[in-house]
């Protein structure tokens, strides 16, 4: 493939679209979560919690579904933990395993926060698709993110 062409390759647009809508949509949550006092990072973190059986994910699991290193999600429940938003709770099976637990604190602020970021994300993502095109851009992206990456979606319980 010759230089124009690989220019002009429509994959190119579709990466580019993908990141710019992503950057936009990024922009329009921004304020809410600066309104309520917390950091992208920690928003995604604390939604992940607030949504997970019990409240609480594996260290490891939190690592995986914020994209974090072990030691990059140490140093984010480091500073929830210290705000008062999560706890770490060791595992009554296997003392190894420790877990981020959501407080109730931390839920507060979720509470606090959610109601601006769903409706920007109605506003700006959701409302602005027809039923079957977010249903198929749920699949797509469920799709993109199970290929790239799969340990995100890993789950154990107790």
């Amino acid at each position: 493939m010759d230089a124009p062409d690989l220019f002009d390759d429509p994959r190119l647009t579709t990466m580019g679209l993908f990141f710019e809508a992503m950057n936009g949509v990024v922009a329009k949550l921004e304020p809410t979560w600066k309104a309520g006092g917390v950091t992208a990072l920690e928003v995604n973190a604390l939604t992940r919690l607030s949504r997970s059986p019990g409240q609480r994910l594996r260290m490891s699991d939190l690592a995986a579904q914020t994209e974090l290193s072990t030691s990059g999600v140490t140093r984010l429940v480091d500073r929830l933990e210290r705000d008062g938003l999560v706890r770490r709770e060791s595992s009554p099976g296997d003392r190894r395993t420790t877990y981020a637990a959501l407080t109730s604190e931390g839920a507060k602020r979720m509470a606090s926060v959610l109601p601006g970021y769903v409706a920007v994300i109605d506003r700006w993502v959701t409302g602005l698709l027809a039923p079957e095109q977010l249903a198929a851009f749920e699949t797509a992206l469920r799709a993109i993110r199970d290929a790239t990456n799969p340990q995100a979606t890993a789950y154990t319980a107790d």
